[in-house]
């Protein structure tokens, strides 16, 4: 806009409204030169990591450790001041620091001289991750209580002769009121939180591990988190909403496995009614002997009366799942439909016209002629239950979490995050998916589709909405699952593995080359050169041999077998992907030994980098970002208005 003459009606009358927030041309000024000057620090850094699985205690360690940058920082300041031992000790001072205070006193190594040195350090530590940001954004990170004397000692360098006097008074003042335990664990946080700027995590925070609950509540206190839905989480999600389907499918999952606690103990929600209807109605369940790494307290107390239950809301899963695929018959799931096609008297059932002797045919609430009809204690058993879950106030604080937070999808600084696929046909073409209001949805039109959908069971529960969150945890064209069945029936009743086979959606071995993962970045509008796609879901095979980042670098799958049961298959423990300012690496971890034995014997999850595959031309700039992005367009509503405070057009109130 050049001058007055150039300007709609509109354009003024948003300058007049901008005025009000800057009245004045010293206002507008100084404010354009603070944005200008934030755009041309360097970027922040974002990890990205995917498929926690409840496993609370190594992800606990991973973000106190930021995937092992803290290690690296301390090495490359103090390599030439500290032995290794004393790095490994004062990195587990970083990552928990109240325990390794409290250890420290007990031995008698919290001398004054100790705490002054170790405040030192930190301060340096402290200095050098927040070098990269601003003053004000440091300042919004610290404490309170310490904000003023933390923010000095950042800012006063303890080499500088007129202030090394000023530097130590400090730090001697704050060990003489007794209170360096408090400044060194508020050090501790602020070095944790400038290190990380930005957490992703791609999916599947719930699953078969004990505490998914506890890492909710830790991503609930990050600073700056976002979450893309995996289909363990969206289960949880439908189950909360009220999906009675949804509510026997995470009570089969936590019987399954043994994670009960965070239905009774952390969601409230009472399974004696379910105990008993199964004590009543069900007898030996060989088959459906939850899984343990402690058998023997199970063997001992409980393992037959859970095996009784798992069985008695597998049985009600299934009905419940058949009900769905009747009144859905556009999700193409009749392969499911499994109950019609068992012959109750001769112990057999029938998949894809073969078939199979079942190794369970005590089935006493199936009515062969009504087969996924609910009895009438069954029934009012999931009355029960799906009350209770929607009525867990514990639970609803994490969900709305999930929904506040989260998306099926995201498109962040050049990359595309997703959980899943995208529906792909074997061509390589968008898969068009009939949905149940009677459109043809593909690609990204389809992606919102989900999203609005799931957003919707919670906050408006109509049914085609609720039964749509059962779909994507595992129907056959969902983005969140990618698979074309989901043969649980087959895995509890068929002996024959064969049977249990679940075929991959093409996109699986179509993404790993250019030409697919290109066409799925334009398709979200990204630059195909340069943007990546970054994915969970599928575990990287390390150990034999795969990469996670293929199709020339633009799709990388961080599913790095975080939950312990893929340790094995993976080799590793897990991955993060680092985005800082210089480039992108992928990090791989080794297993995790244990809170305990991390604090007494400074034991640090390894953090390996044998991925960096990706270095920038040149440092990466706020101004390069989507935030930079953001705050370009203010600056040039900033000039605009500065030209029309010179022009006269507008005046400040």
């Amino acid at each position: 806009m050049e001058n007055a003459t150039h300007r709609t009606a509109e354009q003024i009358k948003i300058l007049r409204l901008l005025a009000k927030e800057y009245p004045g041309i010293p206002a507008a000024s100084a404010t354009l030169v603070s944005l200008n000057a934030l755009c041309n620090l360097p970027k922040g850094t974002e990890h990205f990591m995917s498929d926690l699985h409840g496993e609370a205690e190594a992800f606990e360690h991973i973000l106190n450790n930021c995937s092992g940058v803290i290690r690296e920082k301390v090495d490359n300041i103090f390599y030439r001041t500290m032995s290794e031992s004393q790095r490994r000790s004062f990195c587990t001072l970083i990552y928990y620091p109240a325990e390794k205070l409290e250890e420290v006193r007990q031995t008698g190594e919290a001398t004054d001289e100790w705490y002054r040195v170790t405040l030192y350090r930190l301060v340096d530590l402290a200095r050098s991750v927040a070098s990269k940001y601003s003053r004000a954004k440091v300042r919004e990170a610290l404490p309170e209580d310490f904000q003023y004397i933390i923010d000095e000692l950042l800012h006063t360098s303890g080499e500088e002769h007129d202030k090394q006097a000023y530097y130590q008074n400090i730090i001697g003042t704050v060990i003489e009121v007794g209170m360096a335990g408090a400044f060194i664990e508020a050090l501790c946080r602020l070095i944790k939180r400038m290190a990380v700027d930005r957490l992703h995590v791609v999916g599947d925070i719930y699953d078969r591990g004990a505490r998914p609950d506890r890492i909710l509540d830790m991503l609930m206190e990050h600073h700056r988190v976002d979450i893309q839905w995996g289909n363990h989480d969206i289960v949880w999600m439908g189950a909360a909403a009220g999906s009675a389907v949804c509510v026997a499918t995470v009570l089969n999952s936590a019987l399954q496995y043994n994670t009960l606690a965070i239905v009774e103990n952390t969601y409230g929600i009472s399974l004696r009614d379910l105990i008993g209807f199964a004590q009543e109605t069900y007898k030996g369940c060989t088959w459906f002997m939850p899984r343990s790494e402690d058998d023997a307290y199970y063997v001992k107390n409980r393992m037959d009366t859970l095996s009784k239950a798992h069985k008695a809301i597998a049985i009600i899963m299934f009905k419940l799942e058949g009900q769905l695929i009747r009144r859905h018959p556009e999700y193409g799931m009749d392969d499911r439909l499994l109950l019609e096609h068992i012959d109750y008297t001769a112990h057999t059932v029938t998949i894809d016209g073969q078939v199979y002797p079942l190794n369970d045919a005590h089935f006493p609430t199936v009515d062969p002629a009504d087969p996924y009809r609910l009895s009438d204690g069954e029934a009012s058993l999931m009355a029960s239950l799906v009350g209770a879950f929607r009525r867990s106030p514990a639970l609803r604080r994490h969900i709305e979490f999930l929904y506040t937070c989260g998306s099926l999808y995201r498109v962040c600084n050049g990359n595309l995050l997703f959980h899943g696929c995208i529906p792909l046909c074997a061509d390589g073409s968008f898969d068009t998916v009939r949905t149940f209001d009677g459109q043809s949805l593909a690609g990204r039109a389809y992606m919102d589709f989900c999203d609005r959908t799931a957003r919707a069971a919670f906050y408006d529960g109509g049914q085609n909405e609720l039964d749509f969150m059962y779909y994507l945890w595992c129907g056959r064209q969902s983005p969140l699952f990618g698979r074309s069945r989901m043969t649980t029936f087959e895995r509890y009743f068929v002996s024959d593995c064969s049977a249990w086979e679940e075929v991959k959606n093409p996109y699986y071995d179509l993404v790993v080359e250019y030409p697919a993962a290109a066409a799925i970045l334009r398709e979200f509008g990204l630059n195909e050169r340069s943007a990546h796609i970054i994915n969970g879901h599928v575990p990287v095979r390390a150990a034999k041999g795969e990469h996670p980042v293929r199709a020339d670098g633009r799709y990388i799958r961080i599913d790095g077998g975080f939950c312990r049961a893929y340790h094995d298959r993976t080799g590793i423990a897990g991955y993060t992907l680092i985005y800082s300012s210089r480039g992108l690496r992928l990090v791989s971890h080794s297993p995790f030994g244990g809170k305990d034995a991390a604090i007494r014997e400074n034991r640090d999850i390894l953090a390996s980098s044998d991925v960096v595959f990706e270095m920038m031309p040149h440092r990466m700039l706020v101004r390069d970002t989507d935030e930079g992005a953001a705050l370009l367009d203010r600056m040039s509503d900033l000039r605009a208005l500065l030209d029309a405070y010179r022009e006269g057009v507008v005046s400040p109130d």
